[in-house]
């Protein structure tokens, strides 16, 4: 079956220019000049679908790097399955994610990445792969690190916080970055100080301090800041590649910066609430208000400029891509669970549907460049993660991955519309310039005019190689 999107301006990391997409099933078949005879009439004639992409942009299918679809967390799950998740990223253009297997301490990584296989097969809308939480590090779970860069799962994360949970010490982290360093994995890193912000919010429940903004107050700068800073020696010790996720303090960003600026391979993500939302604004509402915004690493105070910072790291590459961190939760029933205690509230923000749009107003406000956007969203992920070519790029024999963008478009964002599984929307409210009008999956047009024609079982899991993006 052929495919032609037409008119429109293809937009790739590397440039925008005026081009027709030409697809054959599942693969991008060819990327040609506008009006074009190279196929000759005869076989335009045979096209089955002709996608009108005038005056609008085309672009890889956006990839996200970092969801958690029913995870486990504070004796509830995260509300989107890989059913409802998956088709809320679809109609946001985001046709791979990348989700947790979760191994928590005293279980077998192996037998968790098996669930984790059983929760998503035939679920999935889109495409889909597996980093791998390490939660309890051990000679068994080393081992499997090494098992697992065969199944096609290249990224292990660890934790610096979540005390019997997910923590790990200095020495265990040591051990899961030189298994990194010897089979090629990429150390993922949650980077807080646990025992710090473990005290500090014992000190405020005592003083009766059981707001939501606590959860922000509790977990400083310096906590986040001080952790990535010994990751990064830590990563330097042992020669591993380091990823800091959810980066949302500047003075964190700009300890990659240094790591970067001496040759280190570390990177780092940073998530759409980290770059239009903050401490004051949202997670300090009256109430119980701001529990909908309760997500770790937290919101900073827009006073200190930690907004301004992020989006100055993504343009000068200290930061390398944008995940959402998707881990929703429902107000009802589960953030409630949080009334009274802060540290009970269930951590995550729902955005798994919005972060093309979100990230594209950093194009319309001249923070980033419209190339920019697509490396960040769409290009970054897949060669940080091991699948550029067949993802991330509009080149012949990748993926059929794309998006139909128009810049004239209006997408307003309200729980009444959206499609995750989430009774409130952290973006309540928001109009952003820019929508998503088409949606292509391996060639399958899974959104178009407001209309959804995709469906559970088309995702395929991925096997992902090693890091294409380590210097």
């Amino acid at each position: 079956m052929y495919t032609l999107i037409t008119g429109g301006t293809v937009v790739n990391a590397t440039g925008s220019s005026r081009a027709d997409v030409l697809i054959e099933d599942e693969k991008i078949a060819a990327v040609l000049e506008p009006g074009s005879n190279i196929l000759g009439t005869a076989f335009l004639a045979g096209i089955d679908r002709v996608i009108d992409a005038t005056g609008k942009y085309v672009i890889p299918g956006g990839i996200d790097a970092h969801t958690h679809m029913e995870m486990p967390f504070g004796g509830t799950f995260a509300s989107d399955t890989f059913e409802t998740g998956t088709r809320a990223a679809a109609w946001g253009g985001t046709t791979t994610i990348i989700d947790f297997a979760v191994q928590y301490a005293g279980e077998d990584v192996l037998t968790q990445f098996a669930r984790w296989h059983e929760k998503a097969a035939g679920k999935c809308a889109i495409d889909y792969a597996f980093h791998q939480i390490i939660g309890g590090v051990n000679d068994v779970s080393l081992a499997a690190m090494d098992t697992l860069i065969d199944e096609g799962v290249s990224s292990f994360k660890l934790f610096m916080a979540y005390k019997d949970v997910f923590l790990s010490d200095d020495g265990q982290i040591v051990q899961a970055m030189q298994t990194a360093s010897h089979n090629g994995g990429l150390l993922m890193m949650h980077a807080e100080n646990g025992s710090v912000i473990d005290l500090l919010q014992k000190q405020a429940l005592e003083r009766g301090e059981t707001d939501p903004v606590y959860h922000g107050l509790t977990r400083p700068w310096q906590t986040e800041e001080e952790a990535t800073y010994r990751a990064i020696r830590l990563a330097e010790l042992t020669g591993a590649p380091l990823y800091v996720v959810h980066v949302s303090a500047k003075q964190a960003a700009m300890r990659i910066a240094e790591a970067r600026d001496t040759g280190q391979n570390v990177f780092g993500e940073t998530c759409p609430q980290y770059l239009w939302l903050s401490l004051e604004d949202q997670l300090g509402a009256p109430g119980f208000e701001g529990s909908k915004w309760v997500c770790s690493t937290p919101l900073r105070p827009k006073a200190h400029g930690h907004q301004d910072h992020m989006w100055t790291s993504l343009r000068t590459n200290d930061l390398q891509l944008v995940s959402t961190d998707h881990c929703p939760f429902c107000m009802k029933g589960q953030k409630e669970l949080g009334l009274g205690d802060f540290t009970k509230i269930p951590n995550g923000i729902g955005s798994v549907e919005h972060r093309l749009d979100l990230i594209y107003q950093g194009v319309v406000t001249g923070k980033i460049s419209l190339e920019r956007w697509v490396e960040i969203c769409c290009t970054t992920p897949a060669r940080m993660f091991g699948m550029y070519g067949k993802k991330g790029v509009l080149q012949p024999g990748a993926d059929a991955d794309v998006v139909v963008y128009d810049p004239q478009g209006k997408t307003n964002i309200s729980a009444q519309t959206h499609h995750m599984n989430l009774d409130y929307s952290a973006w309540e409210g928001w109009e952003i310039d820019g929508h998503v009008d088409t949606v292509v999956s391996r060639g399958l047009v899974v959104v178009d005019d407001g209309e959804y024609f995709g469906h559970a079982g088309h995702g395929q899991y991925i096997k992902r190689g090693l890091s294409q993006y380590l210097i």
